[in-house]
């Protein structure tokens, strides 16, 4: 069985999706109304910004879903998925790829997803790091056991997990998990503590645009963030996308929850290839696909 899945932020690269837009004509089509429907031309950024532009989250988020999409819709070989997931920001994709969202209305939740976030990091700097070489109850134990907001926020392959808080409750847990063994433990250039407690004010926000939303019973099922289990209840998609805000990936869990499902090929869609990356180190019999 394979399984589609598609990156989350820091995938994005200045010149991501240019090569789609100039040779497939149904392609520049989608990128046109990703253009008219933000109402900016974001494709310009894509094609020709800046690393700083990219970085910015209201921009790298939909940047990401539009290239993971139209990757999909065009370079995909089965007529459909036997089952989806996408890490963090990528899960809005594999809900397209899956049937439960249109691109339109994806783009939209990616969008408002994008400022509520960026509005969250601007009001409180916080921040992230990945742990290397610890494991995942020692990780646990040692931040809850800090007097500052800091939790674990990605568990994204077996001794690599990514730290998520304020900028002093991630400093203090840093030299801690250093103490406690860790090979390292980075400081991460991102703009706050996605997958944390401080993600309150933006789960808010998302909750409402995602009730406001239509999704449909998807063609098959999705492996969530926040469970990593999988579902295609939409009702039980919409809880768990608007928990995701607030609640750590659990993207290793999720791979092997598909792998005992069945899945024996993973089809990365998207920039870059980090998530094969990740699945060779979860799974290494798993094959893995970079479209």
């Amino acid at each position: 069985m394979k399984a589609y899945v598609f990156p989350g932020q820091g995938a994005q690269f200045v010149g991501m999706g240019k090569d789609l837009y100039l040779e497939i004509e149904d392609a520049k089509i989608l990128f046109e109304k990703a253009n008219e429907i933000l109402g900016f031309r974001i494709s310009d950024l894509m094609f020709a910004g800046t690393d700083e532009d990219l970085r910015q989250t209201k921009i790298t988020q939909p940047s990401i879903f539009i290239h993971s999409v139209i990757t999909y819709l065009f370079k995909k070989t089965d007529e459909k998925p036997d089952m989806v997931a996408g890490h963090s920001l990528g899960e809005f994709s594999a809900l397209v790829a899956a049937g439960a969202l249109s691109f339109e209305d994806g783009l939209k939740l990616v969008s408002a997803r994008a400022n509520a976030m960026q509005e969250a990091c601007e009001a409180q700097p916080s921040t992230m790091a990945a742990v290397l070489g610890l494991d995942n109850e020692s990780v646990e134990k040692i931040c809850a056991a800090i007097n500052e907001v800091v939790v674990p926020a990605n568990y994204n392959s077996p001794g690599q997990i990514v730290i998520s808080g304020s900028n002093e409750g991630v400093n203090q847990a840093c030299e801690a998990l250093k103490g406690a063994g860790a090979k390292r433990a980075l400081p991460l250039k991102v703009g706050g503590a996605f997958h944390s407690p401080l993600m309150e004010p933006a789960r808010i926000k998302l909750a409402q645009a995602i009730e406001n939303t239509h999704f449909n019973k998807p063609v098959c099922k999705i492996y969530q963030n926040a469970t990593a289990m999988g579902s295609d209840d939409p009702d039980m998609i919409k809880k768990n996308l608007i928990d995701q805000l607030t609640a750590p990936v659990k993207w290793a869990q999720s791979v092997e929850y598909m792998v005992n499902d069945g899945a024996n090929a993973f089809i990365e869609c998207g920039p870059g290839n980090v998530l094969c990356g990740l699945i060779n180190k979860i799974n290494p019999d798993s094959e893995t696909i970079k479209l």
